[in-house]
């Protein structure tokens, strides 16, 4: 399932967001068993795509939205365009989305 893989360090966790979340485990003879934590990925998912220009992901160079450039533009619905679009792409199907001028950014998203 797309939603679930390798997670990374988010605001709640000692580090630096989206450095891979690790929880290493020893074995008795202090072997690491275990170390990288799985677990839901969508939101994580939702705002790497978000944050991502087209071309900085080597396996899809057509996906990202380069949010923070909103800061140049006022077209609001030109970055609402493409949320819908990106995700689409990722296989996100995006049922509410709220992008305006001084309003915070809503997005309900999921894996279809």
């Amino acid at each position: 399932m797309k939603k679930t893989g390798i997670q990374l360090i988010d605001n709640n966790d000692a580090g630096n967001v989206l450095d891979l979340k690790v929880n290493t485990v020893y074995d008795a003879s202090g072997k690491i068993i275990s170390g990288l934590v799985i677990g839901d990925t969508l939101e994580q998912n939702k705002a790497l795509i978000l944050i991502a220009h087209p071309g900085d992901f080597k396996h899809r160079p057509d996906i990202g939205v380069g949010l923070g450039d909103i800061q140049f533009s006022e077209d609001y619905l030109e970055y609402r365009h493409r949320i819908r679009e990106h995700f689409a792409k990722d296989g996100l199907r995006v049922t509410e989305l709220d992008l305006y001028e001084n309003k915070p950014i809503r997005i309900i998203a999921d894996y279809e």
